[in-house]
């Protein structure tokens, strides 16, 4: 199983060469911000340039270094066919699009909205360099010496500017724990308030100091729905940049199948029969996770087993 989910990588995941051996080139990396060749996806207040956002085939906005008009540190994501993409922050700009010359008309919109109509490519590139923002805007001081913080190597390091400290921060990422839980022919799925109406998902939840990925999921199972577990099988991960996750998917085995839900963690949980939720249709009462999840796609594998 783990090979053939190498094979198909989750949304989000795969595309470039990052070249990190490349960062610390200046003189590479001046050459490829002005070459012609070279793209950037700028993103601003947490959202992407994408071209026609509300149409039904929305596209990843591609700019030139030409059409950049704005004074922006880019920041290198890699290079795919020897074409260099870079992305820059805009977020201090109130009107981001008078710094841009987009080749067609453009929005900044919120990833989570067009994600699962890009591209696959696309989507993966943008959910990298929205990441890479992100990361950026938490950490302008330091955290150690509460010192500013510059950045260096292509933008994949952030230095402490105060000499005594020169602490280096790299981009972090919060590892989370996903599973779908089942007992052979029911799967347990759950629902937050806040949530899309019928929209139901498996379980998740932060991985913890000092707790295996195993544990964590025992535990987030038993916190949300006191259900136990006695098999954990990793499936496949997910970069989730929604703020800065990557979600570490598994199949559970139920031990027991009681439920008794925390409310201030889920709405409802309920055991759902395979056969139930293949013949249904997506509806107000019930709705199947984001085609662009994971949570998806540990459901859809495991009906088709």
């Amino acid at each position: 199983m783990v090979a053939e989910n190498r094979e198909r990588p989750n949304f989000y995941a795969g595309g470039l060469d990052r070249v990190s051996h490349l960062r610390k080139d200046a003189a590479w990396l001046a050459a490829r911000r002005g070459d012609g060749t070279s793209r950037y996806v700028p993103t601003w207040r947490g959202q992407s340039l994408i071209v026609d956002a509300s149409g039904e085939k929305p596209e990843a906005a591609y700019l030139g270094p030409a059409d950049i008009l704005a004074e922006a540190e880019p920041v290198l994501l890699g290079l795919h066919l020897d074409v260099a993409y870079f992305t820059l922050d805009l977020s201090s700009l109130d009107e981001p699009q008078t710094a841009l010359r987009p080749p067609a008309p453009a929005e900044f919109v919120d990833l989570r909205r067009v994600g699962p109509l890009l591209k696959r490519g696309q989507a993966s590139l943008l959910a990298y360099a929205r990441g890479l923002a992100y990361w950026h805007s938490r950490h302008v001081f330091c955290g150690v010496c509460g010192s500013a913080t510059r950045a260096e190597e292509a933008g994949h390091v952030r230095r402490c500017t105060n000499a005594s400290c020169n602490a280096s921060h790299f981009p972090r990422t919060d590892p989370a724990v996903i599973m779908l839980v089942h007992d052979g022919e029911r799967c347990l799925l759950g629902r937050q308030a806040a949530w899309a109406k019928g929209m139901h998902s498996t379980l998740a939840g932060f991985v913890e100091p000092g707790e295996s990925l195993e544990e964590a999921v025992a535990r987030e199972v038993f916190e949300e729905t006191k259900v136990t577990l006695d098999e954990v099988i990793y499936h496949s991960s997910q970069p989730w940049p929604f703020p800065a996750s990557l979600m570490l998917g598994f199949h559970a085995r139920a031990k027991t199948t009681e439920i008794e839900v925390d409310h201030s963690e889920l709405e409802d949980a309920r055991w759902y029969e395979k056969s139930w939720i293949k013949a249904h249709q997506d509806d107000d009462e019930f709705r199947l996770p984001r085609r662009d999840s994971i949570a998806r796609r540990l459901l859809e594998d495991w009906l088709g087993r």
